[in-house]
């Protein structure tokens, strides 16, 4: 029996509190003040247990238990991106069925962040005292930037080690650069196309898009055609304003856009084949042209790998059209040792040739942790002692709080390999199983860093 196993004596309590901060809608993107109440509940329920609280920012704070002068942490977000549709359970409750865990935030990053405080309190039950001080750092718009760690650590002492529970085991010591733009036009040139809107979130695949167009009866049932032939759904309502398209595909993280259907390319795709780049305007050819149905950057000049981090990845995130607005967001995931300035002057210098502006809306550095490095080894031996078996080191396109760490954190857990999470698609959701076990590592994570 490991210390770990300890965690299990809190798990009615941890479901019970998890519940609660799952319903609070702390979208970021969409609310500010709902991300902050998160916060504030997590920071609340911790002075309860008796822990020392800091709220340092509107969107950061940290929880801390024990003594000494090095710090030793865990990240974690309370912060979620929306729900989207699709559901089979109420996406802002906690609700366990068929063996599994629902609800926004479960994974990412709510349900590790919960387990974490409980963590904590498990050593104080059991009188440990850490030699070092134990932060468990909270943010609240990691969703959107990680501006919350960037506010933090601008006040606050960086750890000596650390890791951040968002990802998956076993241990992710090379993360990705992440770099986020938008491409825009001063005004929509297109003259068949009225309206496109796709995605909610430039880190998202969008598994919805829609578009309005202005087209004959012939145009119409060759359009029909192609959609067709074409992956998704595709429905056709004939309105006052013209053609109303609704394309239906499949939503995945930004990380991995090879395993979602990107609804806002294959629409695109579809009416350029129907009716010509020219008339749908100059983004939509920029889409089409330069990106296409790729999300290895190839038509884009961009495409590259390198041996630590694997190879670069690009998702249209969000597309937005109309008589006000006409830009894209692009999620642009480079591996760790490539030169991302470059990447930026090939994009800019293609999007020129259609005439529109690009711009950098988030950009986060790579990461690339020791191997050999402490907290790899305390991770690696809490894993084995919990879990009875090694944990591999990876690297992932996912971009976590441990890029915020200056190289002394990785990313570890809470997501085990076969077990379909859906992060940023509709049911997120873990097994009941994988949710304890995790939580057994991580009390066992953490009761390492303590001694």
């Amino acid at each position: 029996m490991s210390f770990g196993d300890k965690i299990i004596d809190y798990m009615d309590d941890i479901k019970k509190d998890l519940n609660e901060l799952i319903s609070i809608r702390s979208v970021s993107c969409e609310s500010s003040d709902e991300a902050e109440k998160a916060l504030d509940y997590m920071l609340e329920k911790a002075d309860g247990m008796g822990f020392i609280t800091k709220k340092v920012t509107r969107d950061s704070g940290h929880i801390e238990y024990g003594e000494g002068e090095e710090i030793a942490a865990v990240l974690a977000h309370v912060d979620v991106v929306p729900a989207g549709d699709g559901w089979s359970t109420e996406p802002f409750l906690l609700t366990e069925k068929n063996g599994r865990l629902y609800g926004r935030g479960v994974v990412d990053d709510k349900g590790p962040a919960v387990v974490a405080l409980y963590c904590l309190k498990a050593l104080k039950d059991n009188n440990i005292i850490p030699k070092r001080r134990i932060r468990l750092i909270l943010g609240a718009s990691e969703e959107i930037g990680m501006t919350d760690m960037e506010g933090y650590f601008a006040v606050e002492e960086m750890p000596s080690m650390a890791f951040t529970p968002d990802s998956e085991y076993g241990i992710c010591y090379s993360e990705k650069g992440i770099m986020q733009l938008e491409v825009s036009a001063p005004r929509h040139d297109g003259t068949i196309l009225t309206e496109f809107q796709s995605g909610n979130a430039v880190n998202a695949v969008p598994a919805k898009a829609y578009a309005l167009v202005d087209c004959t009866e012939s145009e119409d049932t060759r359009l029909r055609r192609y959609a067709d032939a074409r992956p998704g759904e595709y429905d056709f309502i004939y309105t006052v304003d013209g053609l109303v398209i609704r394309a239906k595909g499949k939503a995945a993280h930004a990380s991995t856009p090879e395993l979602g259907l990107n609804m806002a390319t294959h629409l695109i795709k579809i009416l350029a084949a129907n009716f010509g780049e020219s008339v749908l305007g100059s983004l939509c050819s920029f889409i089409d042209d330069a990106i296409g149905l790729e999300t290895n950057g190839l038509s884009l000049g961009i495409n590259c790998s390198d041996e630590e981090s694997g190879a670069l990845t690009v998702n249209v995130g969000r597309v937005d059209i109309n008589e006000k607005r006409c830009r894209c967001l692009i999620d642009i995931r480079y591996p760790v040792t490539v030169d991302s300035s470059r990447i930026f002057e090939k994009i800019k210098e293609r999007a020129e040739k259609d005439g529109l502006e690009t711009k950098i809306m988030n950009h986060e550095l790579p990461l690339l942790a020791d191997k050999n490095s402490k907290i790899v080894k305390l991770l690696s031996e809490a894993y084995e002692a919990a879990a009875g078996e090694k944990p591999e080191l990876y690297s992932t396109g996912g971009g976590t709080y441990a890029r915020t760490l200056k190289n002394t954190g990785v990313a570890f857990g809470p997501a085990f390999a076969g077990d379909e999470t859906h992060i940023h698609d509709a049911d997120e959701s873990i097994s009941t199983e994988n949710f304890e076990k995790h939580a057994r590592i991580c009390l066992q994570a953490i009761m390492n860093l303590s001694v």
